[in-house]
């Protein structure tokens, strides 16, 4: 992990996000990339030609604010380690997002706080959609809580797919230096009877992973709620998961426990597509 690129909104709590990235970057001497990610006022606000014209100092002095309240985060933290780089998104955020996101290892996101009316106007699905279209793992950090760059336990949600197995590699920075990793999952064995929660302990061990391992069987009922109970017992500081959907005609499709857990999401979550 030796490229990092964060997305900075204009909520003051973007300074948790950011400081996180900063973390990480840090522990595994990383660059980090800071992009200021908002949409300008005026492609976010919907009104006829006319009244974009008679509104534009209005919308180019919001935009102005919140340029400043995220470069004021960013300087409030870029003091600490290394210093990163800040990339203003302009006028098309998403778009600069998935192209820095072709030369990162790591992209952190925030999770969307629909009550928090300094953020600014996101890309549309912001989250769900840059971790579909970027592929790149993303670490989606909750809109409450403060959180470390270590996280001394691990929860993985398994299941013998590749966007689960793409998050497990990319989550071998965090479980090399973990000391309790949960895996989380349904029994499932396959037409040629492997067992897959001893197959991925086995592989955790040839990469060197050295924390104990304890394994949980999930239930019948809704996976993302059961995730986010188990993450809690286990006092989890990290989820692991696959990212599970397909893009549509600019609308993003989730499953289930993707949707649930980044509806309501109370820890840091390394996810992959």
């Amino acid at each position: 992990m030796k490229s990092i690129v964060v997305h900075l909104d204009a909520s003051p709590r973007a300074a948790v996000r950011l400081a996180l990235a900063q973390r990480l970057a840090c522990r595994h001497g990383a660059e980090l990339s800071v992009l200021y990610g908002v949409q300008p006022a005026v492609m976010a606000t919907p009104l006829a030609a006319e009244g974009l014209i008679a509104s534009a100092p209005f919308l180019e002095k919001i935009d102005r604010e919140q340029r400043a309240r995220a470069r004021a985060t960013f300087d409030g933290v870029s003091g600490q380690g290394g210093k990163p780089t800040w990339i203003d998104g302009g006028l098309d955020p998403y778009r600069q997002l998935l192209q820095r996101a072709l030369y990162a290892d790591l992209i952190v996101l925030g999770q969307v706080d629909d009550h928090d009316s300094l953020t600014g106007a996101l890309p549309p699905d912001l989250v769900c959609a840059s971790i579909i279209d970027s592929g790149k793992p993303t670490l989606v950090v909750p809109f409450t809580g403060q959180f470390e760059a270590l996280a001394g336990r691990v929860l993985l949600a398994w299941k013998p797919t590749r966007e689960a197995s793409r998050a497990v590699t990319a989550a071998l920075p965090w479980l090399h230096l973990a000391k309790t990793l949960h895996i989380a999952t349904r029994r499932e064995v396959d037409e040629d009877e492997v067992d897959h929660a001893a197959a991925l302990t086995h592989w955790l061990k040839v990469q060197g992973v050295a924390a104990s391992v304890h394994t949980h069987g999930l239930g019948p009922g809704d996976i993302g709620e059961e995730l986010l109970s188990l993450a809690a017992d286990t006092d989890a500081e990290l989820l692991v998961m696959g990212c599970y959907g397909h893009s549509r005609v600019r609308e993003w499709v989730l499953g289930g426990a993707s949707r649930s857990i980044l509806r309501a999401m109370s820890l840091p979550v390394l996810m992959a597509h």
